[in-house]
Parts: C-alpha cells; structure tokens; sequence
C-alpha cells in the first residue's frame, strides 16, 4: 500500500512538473489576456457546459418550450459580424507579413501585424465560449433532437483545444484554420438569423446544405495540410500537427455521417416516395378506365352508360 501511495505521489508531482514546464513555453504575448493564463476557467466553462447539456432537457421535460425569436436574431447575426471581423482581421494581418497557407512557422514578435493575428485567435477561441448559447437555446425550445453527439463533441472540445492555441501557438499556421471556419460561420450564422426571421423567409434559404459541404471541404483540406506539414517537417509543433490530423478525421466522420443521413439518405427516400406516388397514380387511372369500361355498353361506338 506504501509502495502504491508513494507511487501515485511521485506521478501527480511529475505531472504537475510537466505543466509547469508547459507553462514557461507558452506565448509571452498573450499573458495576462482573459482567460488565457490559467486554464481552470475553460475547463470550468467546459463542465458546466455538459453539465447544462445532460440536465437541461431533464428540467424542460414538462415544461412548455420558449419561442426566442426575440434573441435568436440578434444573437445570429452579432455571431455572424463578429466571424466577419476575425475573418477580416486574419486575413488583412497575414497579407501584410506574406504568411504561406500550406506552412507558416511561429514568429514570436511583437510586430503590429503579429498581435493583430494574436488578438483574433484569442477573439476566434471567446467565439467558441460564446457559442454555447447555441445550444443552450435548443434545450429552452425543447430541440433535444439537435443535441447530438456531433454537436456536443463539437461544441466542448474546440472551446478547449483554441485555449492551447491561444495560449501556446496565437500566430504562425494557427491562423489558417480560425480565419477559414470563421468565414464559413458567417454564412452559418446569417442563414440562422434569416431562418430566425420566419416561415416567408425561411422558404427562400436553399442554401442549408452546402454549409455542410463546405464544412467537409474544410477539414478535408485542414487534414490534407496537417500530413503535408508532419511529411514535409514543418516548423510547427509536431504533436499538434498530429492532434490536427486525428480532430480532423473525426469531424469528418462525423459530419459525413451527419450529411448522409440528413441529405443523401432523406433524398432518396423522397426519391421513392415520388416512385411509389407516380405507380399509384397511373394504377389508379388504370383501375378508373377499367370500371368505366365495365360500367358503360358501346353503341355504335359510343359508350353509353348504364342505367
């Protein structure tokens, strides 16, 4: 039992070493910045998030769902302007210092272009905290279908996984995947606070599911660019070029999955249904044309129907 006990100290102490030394690689640029230093309030944040997820469908059960018009639009479309402007901002910055899109190594200054890049991962990574009122607001209008594995696995790692960017990587090709996913939630989120708006709009968003498409074509290419990054030796950290590869293929497994079901699956079952509808609607012109003939004598050619 000694043995164990001592055991088990020695191995908390390593790893509380382990961090520690973690800690003195991090970024000296983004020190200091909200709830960046430590990283108790993600996982704080995180927990509570599951936490919501688990119990908040339990205590909505018997209770009338909420219509949340009122802030489902604002909220979208504040979602979609600020996307924008972290896409811009990325954008803008990495013209201006000539970043590559296939490998672009980690420049520690305190260059205005730099920190301007920093300062949208950081807002990038507080996006995903504030995103968790997407799911939030599907449990206050009783949507328990949408709370899907995809959508929570979704939702609590990259608020997790963008604290150790913003923490340790905030520049260099860190900035690619957060200015790309921020463009395609702009859309996301303008096509939700269109949707918002009601049925007569609604009816006119065609464009549904080619959020989805670009979303695979996103992390097909991030998964493309993280192999090429580990075979070609990128001056990158190499375990997060490897952490990359495997988030991306299980978001492609996911959102494949999602598509699937959601889009070709439903396609051909309406497919079908139209099949089935059009051999009934020609049996049953048949079946009429049959009793009509069998219901009426021809005289002289001319049906006469019978009394």
């Amino acid at each position: 039992m000694a043995t164990l006990i001592n055991s088990t100290a020695t191995f908390f102490n390593d790893a509380y070493d382990y961090y520690v030394w973690t800690l003195s690689l991090a970024d000296d640029r983004t020190r200091g910045w909200l709830l960046v230093d430590s990283p108790m309030p993600t996982l704080f944040y995180t927990i509570l998030y599951l936490l919501v997820v688990w119990s908040g469908p339990k205590v909505m059960k018997n209770r009338k769902a909420f219509k949340l018009t009122w802030i489902l639009i604002p909220y979208n479309f504040a979602m979609a302007i600020l996307n924008a402007y972290i896409a811009i901002q990325l954008f803008v910055a990495s013209f201006k210092l000539k970043y590559s899109y296939v490998c672009q190594p980690i420049k520690n200054t305190w260059r205005a272009e730099e920190i301007q890049i920093a300062g949208a991962v950081w807002w990038y990574y507080f996006s995903k905290l504030l995103e968790f009122c997407d799911t939030f607001f599907f449990i206050l209008r009783k949507k328990d279908n949408q709370l899907s594995f995809l959508h929570v696995y979704h939702h609590s790692t990259m608020f997790s996984l963008w604290w150790i960017g913003i923490k340790w990587v905030p520049s260099g090709s860190t900035f690619l995947p957060a200015m790309v996913n921020s463009f395609i939630h702009v859309l996301m989120y303008s096509y939700y606070g269109l949707a918002a708006i009601g049925p007569h709009v609604t009816k006119y968003l065609w464009w549904k599911k080619y959020l989805t498409i670009l979303q695979l074509i996103q992390f097909t290419t991030a998964l493309i660019l993280g192999i090429n990054g580990i075979r070609s030796g990128c001056d990158f950290p190499l375990w997060m070029q490897y952490a990359l590869v495997i988030y991306m293929i299980s978001f492609i497994v996911l959102f494949g999955n999602f598509y699937a079901k959601a889009y070709i699956a439903k396609g051909k079952q309406a497919y079908a249904n139209r099949q089935k509808t059009s051999r009934n609607t020609i049996a049953h012109a048949s079946n009429s044309k049959i009793n009509g003939q069998h219901n009426g004598s021809v005289t002289n050619g001319v049906s006469k129907k019978i009394q």
